[in-house]
């Protein structure tokens, strides 16, 4: 005697060596013995045997008519011999039987199971859904493999192309889009984003890396939606001062003013003002909504995605011509010390008398005609920017502030690489990507740099000692020490900050381009209207959750801006490379890593690796042959042509400056060279093209 059972879904069966009450001892046919509880035989028969028996009753039941044998199925639960007797006859052979056991077990959507060997039909309205459910697995299953096929043949079909960027960054693994791909990349032994590359899939290399993106950050577009500019409903007295910016050419939004009064007496007053939209954007208005989504302005070479819309930022940009609304903060100096006597902040309207611009100016204002008091004069041309006194006055103040600094430090901060700025020549409002590119250098710490920098610092790190000093809390960055390893951090205490050389750092000067700015300002415009009770009006108190929140997200926007930033920057330095034919360059050792060198371009912002000299010391100088160039993943190898100097350590004389060393890979493993805390550590703040394009370096 055989029996037939079924185990995990799979149908076994054997000759049955002997039986107790409630269990079978069987022998299947591999030879192998288990014991079946009786309650688990299926049916029991005489012959053939078990496997015979299995195979030929597969067979019969690939035959049986579903549709028919639903019909033929009772309306109340029914066991397999029941149907049988419907579907074949009233003696159903072993044979038929079996078949028709096997077929119900694989017909769940006709047939459910309720036991043992018993089932229940589905209802008309279920088996409907389910064929109807198969039918399009089974399209699915042809779309797919038509799919595949069509990629291993080069060709990109238009729902792949349509979903390039979810496939390779945020996949749906179920999707058929990306099912095709897989068996594809599988098929033709080739990396996912390298075959849809050679089918066609990415229209251009610029277009794949805006449009990536714009699918991680962006998904909804960089457009927004419309806004009415919020007013301020405060009255503000007109300051009695005459105040000019300091930007490039191109510059949107005009954060900072500058102005002096005094020059000529035993005091000059400093004024520092900052454009002032917290006096009409309230947490939690429409506007606000809208830069907390962005949390920053995005730069990139040739554009950029501001933080608030243009409606809101030419209402409180300081542009010339006109009284703008602004944070003010006047620091009184004695004139011949250099010492600072009071400090006083304001909410006023600041007549701006002009914008002075760097790409103008930088070949003019000088060091050597800040110290000249002839200069100017002899140069009828710069009346119009503002004058010899004002200008001289603030950078012998700027370097005054700055070696105070640099002594809290205990060092000096040494500026011995230059900024590189980007300007794409006849570029529309709509980059192709191959628009001639010119990259220029300056110097860090020009004097007009210097100027601006000092002050943005001086307005910093006053503010944040002031709010403190009043319990109100804001968003600082300090950094502990200059050891190595230790970094900048942000959080809501005004705690001191190392790299920059003052007691506490809290970001408040560009509040039109960045949240936590925004944020500062309205504690600070609290705590010009309050004084002493500041800290009960103030829209954030202290340890409020939502101000850990807000730097939570702004650190995760603002360093994925960056990265984009040094993405597009290195994007347009490997096309400056090819619009050039440059085949060779003379570069820098910056480390070694095994076999290859890392090595630094000399005039240009480029990072790569090199082979063919392991053993060269860092800070030597090389000549190097470069290799092709790969528009996605951002690559480009170097080979050693020759050494072309003695071995020098270029970064012996400051070993804080933090220009990362490291050459950081994303999914597509992008090179990227990366200026941390480019504005603080370089004291440039507001003002580091290292960091900002130009024609958008706000």
């Amino acid at each position: 005697m055989h029996v037939l059972f079924e185990e995990s879904g799979k149908f076994l069966g054997g000759r049955i060596l002997s039986e107790a009450d409630t269990s079978l001892q069987v022998e299947l046919d591999s030879g192998k013995r288990v014991k079946l509880k009786s309650a688990l035989a299926l049916l029991r028969f005489e012959k053939p045997t078990a496997t015979e028996l299995i195979e030929q009753a597969q067979a019969l039941a690939r035959s049986i008519e579903l549709d028919l044998a639903w019909e033929f199925a009772p309306e109340d639960e029914f066991s397999y011999p029941d149907l049988a007797h419907e579907y074949f006859s009233a003696k159903a052979s072993t044979l038929e039987l079996a078949a028709t056991l096997i077929c119900l077990y694989e017909a769940p959507h006709y047939f459910r199971r309720a036991g043992k060997g018993r089932f229940k039909k589905a209802s008309a309205e279920v088996l409907q859904q389910a064929l109807k459910a198969i039918e399009k697995k089974k399209q699915t299953l042809e779309l797919i493999a038509q799919w595949t096929a069509q990629l291993s043949q080069g060709i990109c079909p238009a729902p792949i192309a349509d979903q390039l960027y979810k496939i390779l960054f945020k996949p749906d693994k179920n999707a058929p889009e990306y099912k095709a791909v897989v068996d594809a990349s599988r098929a033709t032994h080739t990396a996912p984003l390298v075959m849809l590359r050679n089918c066609g899939a990415i229209a251009s290399a610029y277009s794949f890396h805006w449009q990536r993106f714009l699918y991680d950050l962006f998904p909804k577009g960089v457009g927004f939606a419309p806004l009415e500019s919020p007013q301020i409903s405060d009255a503000l007295p007109i300051a009695a001062v005459q105040a000019f910016s300091i930007d490039d050419s191109s510059t949107t939004e005009i954060d900072d003013a500058l102005s002096v009064q005094g020059l000529g007496t035993d005091t000059v007053t400093v004024g520092i003002h900052i454009a002032a939209p917290g006096l009409a954007i309230k947490p939690g208005s429409p506007a606000d909504i809208v830069a907390r989504a962005r949390f920053s302005t995005v730069y990139m070479p040739g554009s950029k995605i501001t933080m608030l819309p243009d409606i809101v930022v030419q209402n409180y940009t300081l542009s010339a011509g006109s009284a703008r609304p602004a944070v003010s903060l006047y620091v009184t100096f004695d004139a011949t010390s250099l010492e600072i006597k009071t400090t006083e902040t304001k909410l006023e309207r600041v007549p701006i008398e002009v914008n002075l611009r760097h790409d103008v100016l930088d070949d003019v204002v000088t060091e050597d005609s800040l110290i000249n008091p002839d200069y100017f004069d002899k140069n009828p041309a710069m009346s119009p920017y503002y004058g010899h006194s004002a200008l001289s006055f603030l950078y012998k103040l700027a370097r005054h502030l700055k070696s105070q600094r640099e002594a809290v430090r205990g060092k000096p901060e040494l500026f011995n690489r230059p900024d590189y700025n980007f300007k794409l020549m006849d570029a529309q409002d709509n980059i192709q990507g191959n628009e001639t590119v010119e990259i220029s250098t300056r110097m860090r710490g020009a004097p007009l740099d210097l100027i601006v920098a000092e002050a943005m610092i001086l307005a910093n790190s006053t503010w944040g000692q002031w709010m403190a000093s009043l319990g109100v809390p804001g968003i600082y960055r300090s950094q502990a020490s200059l050891a190595p390893g230790v970094k900048v951090r942000m959080g809501t205490k005004a705690l001191p900050h190392a790299g920059i050389g003052v007691k506490s750092y809290a970001w408040s000067s560009s509040p039109l381009r960045r949240y936590t700015d925004l944020v500062n300002q309205w504690q600070i415009i609290a705590c010009a209207k309050n004084g002493q009770t500041a800290a009960l009006a103030a829209p954030f108190k202290a340890k409020d959750a939502e101000l850990f929140s807000i730097i939570s997200g702004f650190d995760a926007a603002y360093t994925a801006y960056n990265g984009f930033q040094n993405q597009m920057e290195r994007y347009w330095t490997l096309q400056y490379i090819r619009q050039h034919n440059m085949g060779e360059l003379v570069a820098t050792v910056v480390k070694s890593e095994g076999n290859t060198l890392i090595v630094r371009a000399d005039n240009l912002p480029l990072m790569f690796p090199v082979i063919g000299a392991s053993d060269t010391p860092r800070g030597a100088k090389l000549r190097v042959k470069l290799g092709e160039i790969d528009d996605i993943s951002l690559e480009i190898v170097g080979t050693v042509i020759a050494r072309i100097d003695l071995p020098t350590d270029i970064y012996a004389q400051d070993s804080t400056d933090e220009e990362s060393e490291d050459i950081s890979a994303g999914s597509l493993n992008i090179a990227v060279d990366m200026a941390v805390e480019d504005e603080e550590k370089h004291a440039l703040e507001n003002q580091s093209t290292a960091t900002m394009p130009v024609g958008n370096a706000d």
